[in-house]
């Protein structure tokens, strides 16, 4: 019992098309986790340069005056306060090259400049 050739074509055609397949599948999977890592790695850069700000010199106020957040603002500046003087508090959102307030940053930045902060004492 011969098995006709074109059923034997076909079944060619279907492995060469499932191969196809199966390596185009491999190498999308391979870009989806490149682009993830590229993407851990820039917020991970992006972190590290916020723990470094107040040492660099755009930084405009003294290291030790820094307290950091990270979320939702990320530093909280005592000025003044090394020298046992402090003059104001000033919150500080650290942005690399042209990168936005979020909303919510947006929302705090006009809080604070409307004068809606307080300072309160929780006992426990």
């Amino acid at each position: 019992m011969e098995v006709p050739y074109i059923i034997i074509f076909i079944l060619f055609l279907i492995i060469i098309i499932l191969t196809y397949m199966l390596i185009s599948r491999r190498k999308e999977i391979k870009a989806i986790r490149k682009d993830a890592i590229e993407k851990s790695r820039l917020v991970l850069e992006g972190k590290f340069k916020e723990q470094l700000a107040p040492f660099l010199p755009d930084f405009n106020f003294n290291p030790t005056d820094a307290r950091f957040l990270g979320s939702p603002i990320d530093f909280v500046v005592f000025d003044g306060a090394a020298d046992s003087n402090i003059k104001k508090i000033v919150f500080v959102e650290v942005k690399s090259g042209k990168s936005k307030l979020t909303k919510k940053e947006e929302q705090i930045r006009e809080v604070i400049y409307n004068g809606n902060v307080e300072f309160k004492i929780c006992r426990i």
